[in-house]
């Protein structure tokens, strides 16, 4: 195996590594952060869901929000030629519409949500949340779905690449 071959398959595992634990965040939101929150008091829900708005906005989110999208967009260049194109550009378009639904749904809700203001301050708390929980834990589902799936296909692109190598069919049986 040429070290060529060597780093696309480590762009490859690094990209799935990553959409990985970006669909975990949105797994994570779905069954377990906004459940927990739906029995919250609206003041306390408006509270918390501002704070993570503010908190999940660090260096470390966005460089696997946005470098998954580079390193599946890399290795699909770098797979072109190979029988695990199809899944990588699967991948792609998938997450980038990962990216599309959270710039054009979840983060106008976040900011609507902020522009809300002060919890404490707000009139109305449970129209705040009345037009905030549903479509955002919606449109959360949406990007959970089409994360997982990105990784599926990525996961389904090394599969192919291991069937090409020669020792494959013997270390199966090792």
């Amino acid at each position: 195996m040429t070290t060529k071959h060597t780093a696309h398959k480590t762009v490859l595992g690094a990209a799935t590594v990553t959409a990985g634990l970006v669909a975990g965040v949105w797994y994570a939101f779905a069954c377990g952060v906004m459940p927990a929150l739906a029995r919250s008091e609206d003041r306390v829900y408006i509270e918390v869901m501002q704070n993570i708005n503010v908190v999940i906005e660090n260096p470390v989110f966005f460089a696997g929000l946005f470098g998954a999208l580079i390193l599946i967009a890399v290795s699909a260049w770098q797979q072109r030629r190979t029988p695990a194109a199809r899944w990588v550009v699967a991948a792609l378009v998938l997450y980038v519409l990962v990216i599309a639904v959270t710039s054009a749904a979840n983060v106008p809700l976040n900011n609507e949500l902020a522009a809300a203001g002060a919890p404490a301050r707000i009139s109305d708390p449970a129209s705040v949340r009345e037009r905030f929980e549903d479509p955002w834990v919606l449109w959360n589902i949406v990007r959970g779905v089409l994360g997982t799936a990105a990784v599926y296909c990525l996961w389904h692109a090394t599969t192919r690449l291991r069937a090409l190598r020669p020792d494959a069919a013997a270390l199966q049986h090792a």
